[in-house]
């Protein structure tokens, strides 16, 4: 290494960008499982009950691991344990590829959730300790916006991916065991028939007279023996019909969800079109027609996605462990003048990193007041946020008739606006700090922010507003919440000391408890008797009050966090932390 110091340095920017890698990973792999999961279901041949248990089993053991995670972050260095932490999720991502079961599964999932609960956490040790005071704010937002970002790209390059690990020139015939429920299969084929609907009647004319005898039988027995020699001979003859017969009448699909390669199959010209990209059009309208029926041929594709997910994390782990050191003073690239910048204004505790802390200052935590009253906010505040993610395509469809397409368009474009609100308010706070009290610069935002989300949910039961109008409100909810979030990081930060990721990670566990209980919390007020009543009669304004309830106690809990009830951690003579 040469002994000329650069004058200047930017090595905190490139480990902010790191963590903000780190952040899009985290979260790309935590939300391809949702959309692979119907592919999941249909190979493993698992129930709706068991997949409920697999996603949401999440929620509450990443809240309990929260804690212990973001200790070890403190107690064994930040650049190790993430790095970690990293390769330990990406593992089991890659191992979930090769499943086999229900419990095996489980196990995977769980062992993801050990790995992914310290990544907040350990993140937010990381910005501590490379980022001044004053810019705090802002490095959080843009390692929440990379969560953010990994997200959204989830679904699209997670089907991206499906559709190129099975191309159309793998043949798209089904095969034994494909017709998962055959009866029921045979059930909805004659009562579309009988319907005289086009794609049924198409299929059942080239049918053979066999084939046709096979479909009566099968709507009579409820508990069909599948392989039989008479129902491979029933997938022949439809095979040979998907392969060479054009089946599509939009009439027979404005009601269906097409994939994405079926309705980029049905520009193709008609007479351009070829027998395979025929045999798979069919076959995905044939799927669409009868979604839990029959499998996905393109379910063939999550098990090689969940091996490359796996494979692209130890990657970013790599570029992670090269560029983080868990202090500046040991990063070989950092300047004298960059770790003034970084250290100006730090009390002289901070910037000692050379004692070793002991266990998890439980007894600490549980005495800063500050830090129920921020726990408390984060609990209220996902339950009002989680309306976004879980509920709101549902009331657009219900309230508004909204079509598919324009759904997930109305449903993307409220969240992406919450962006923007990670963004502003790392800003704002930063600015803020520069101008007020320490403490205000991090209330102000979280309460306001709060204060605004509640409103927008009063204005949805106060008004009748026009499908893009409610959209505008759902973004402000959206903006709002999230423009609080770098406050909450940076106060974390604040009071935290050497004590960081045990701090914020506490705060996430309470966070996400109330991710955990919303969707039961909102279903009890939208369903009555455990049955969901009539669609004129669905009560969104009940709702929405519990959703202003629960960013108002959010706001008013935010108003007594003051960040100079720093975590008080005794040290014993014997040179042992001692919370207290």
């Amino acid at each position: 290494m040469s002994s000329i110091e650069p004058p200047n340095s930017h090595v905190r920017f490139r480990v902010i960008f790191a963590c903000m890698m780190m952040a899009i990973l985290l979260y790309l792999d935590r939300f391809c499982i949702s959309f692979a999961e119907v592919f999941i279901k249909d190979e493993l041949g698992l129930s709706d009950k068991q997949i409920a248990i697999i996603l949401g089993s999440f929620f509450a053991s990443y809240a309990l691991c929260q804690v212990p995670s973001g200790w070890l972050s403190d107690r064994f260095g930040a650049r190790t344990m993430l790095t970690i932490y990293i390769l330990l999720w990406s593992l089991f991502t890659a191992m979930t590829g090769f499943v086999s079961g229900f419990v095996m599964l489980l196990i995977f999932r769980l062992g993801f959730v050990v790995g992914q609960a310290g990544a907040y956490p350990t993140s937010a040790n990381i910005v501590s300790k490379w980022m001044p005071l004053s810019a705090r704010g802002f490095a959080s937002s843009l390692v929440a916006v990379g969560g953010r970002l990994g997200g959204a790209l989830a679904p699209i390059l997670t089907a991206f991916l499906i559709v190129l690990f099975v191309p159309i020139s793998q043949s798209s015939e089904l095969q034994p065991g494909d017709l998962m429920q055959p009866h029921q299969f045979a059930v909805k084929f004659t009562e579309n028939l009988e319907k005289k609907q086009e794609f049924e009647t198409k299929i059942y004319d080239h049918l053979s007279p066999e084939s046709k005898t096979y479909l009566k039988a099968t709507t009579v027995d409820e508990d069909p023996e599948k392989g039989t020699a008479v129902e491979a001979d029933f997938l022949v003859n439809l095979n040979s019909i998907l392969q060479k017969d054009t089946l599509y009448d939009p009439s027979d699909f404005e009601d269906l969800k097409l994939n994405q390669q079926a309705e980029q199959l049905l520009n193709v010209n008609p007479g351009e079109i070829n027998v395979e990209q025929r045999s798979r059009l069919n076959r995905l309208l044939f799927e669409a027609r009868y979604y839990t029926e029959v499998r996905k041929v393109q379910g063939q594709g999550w098990r090689p996605v969940m091996v490359v997910y796996g494979v692209f994390g130890i990657v970013i782990a790599g570029f992670f462990w090269w560029s983080i050191r868990d202090y500046p003073r040991k990063h070989p690239g950092c300047s004298k003048r960059e770790l003034e910048i970084i250290e100006f204004g730090r009390l002289e505790a901070d910037k000692d990193h050379s004692k070793e802390i002991g266990g998890i200052p439980l007894k600490a935590i549980v005495k800063n007041w500050s830090l129920w009253m921020l726990s408390l906010s984060q609990f209220c505040t996902n339950i009002g946020w989680l309306f976004l993610v879980t509920w709101l395509p549902r009331f657009l469809d219900e309230t508004y008739q909204v079509p598919l397409k324009m759904r997930g368009t109305m449903v993307t474009v409220a969240l992406a606006v919450g962006w923007f609100g990670t963004l502003s308010g790392g800003r704002a706070t930063d600015w803020l700090m520069q101008r007020i009290s320490l403490r205000w610069s991090r209330v102000l935002p979280i309460v306001i922010s709060r204060f605004t989300a509640m409103g927008a949910y009063i204005a949805l039961c106060l008004f009748d507003v026009s499908p893009w109008g409610a959209v505008a409100l759902f973004s402000v909810v959206a903006f709002s919440t999230d423009f609080g979030s770098p406050a909450m990081w940076a106060f974390n930060q604040d009071i935290g000391g050497k004590h960081v990721g045990s701090v914020l990670g506490w705060g996430n566990m309470w966070g996400n408890l109330g991710a955990a209980i919303a969707p039961s919390l909102m279903i009890f007020m939208i369903v009555k008797d455990d049955h969901m009543i009539g669609e004129d009669e669905h009560n969104w304004s009940m709702a929405f009050i519990t959703c202003a309830i629960a960013f108002l106690i959010a706001g008013l809990a935010s108003l007594c966090v003051d960040t100079s009830q720093t975590l008080f951690v005794e040290e014993t003579p014997e040179g042992e932390l001692n919370a207290s």
